[in-house]
């Protein structure tokens, strides 16, 4: 059994490393990683807090000491409550799930997802969100996700 474990304040470089396997996936070719020193010293403090309302899980690479195979991050975030959430209104939300290439099909995500929604639990979350790829749906639909139409529209500012 896969055991995923939670992300370190030294595991910052693979996390990004691996979000950014995911960010070029989703767009379909390799973009920009400038971005990354300027993210490192957040995402290690992020990673560094126990009782925030951030958290990623990852497997580490077996054939490669100090490398991630996998990577799942969400939040908890707040919402005003209605019969379906909770009064506390706690809901997670899924934002980064990736495995490297070359360590595919061999149970990581799902791995890092369970340990992700066990944590939501914790949390006192009642419900979970994300977006999928039409590759991971099947993923998720095994976890017990359900298709929802969602009229999403973003605004960036």
């Amino acid at each position: 059994m896969t055991v995923a474990r939670r992300a370190l304040p030294a595991d910052a470089p693979e996390v990004l490393r691996l979000r950014q396997v995911m960010i070029d996936e989703l767009a379909g070719s390799p973009g920009p990683t400038g971005w990354h020193d300027a993210a490192l010293p957040t995402l290690r403090a992020r990673l560094g807090e126990a009782d925030g309302t951030f958290a990623a899980f990852v497997v580490d690479f077996p054939e490669r000491p100090g490398a991630l195979a996998a990577l799942v991050a969400g939040t908890v975030d707040y919402r005003i409550g209605k019969d379906s959430d909770g009064a506390d209104g706690l809901v997670g939300f899924v934002f980064s799930v990736a495995t490297d290439p070359d360590a595919r099909r061999r149970g990581y995500s799902r791995a890092g997802m369970t340990a992700l929604l066990d944590w939501f639990r914790e949390r006192g979350a009642r419900r979970v969100r994300l977006t999928a790829s039409p590759a991971a749906a099947p993923l998720y639909g095994s976890l017990g996700f359900l298709p929802k139409p969602d009229p999403l529209l973003e605004l960036r500012l």
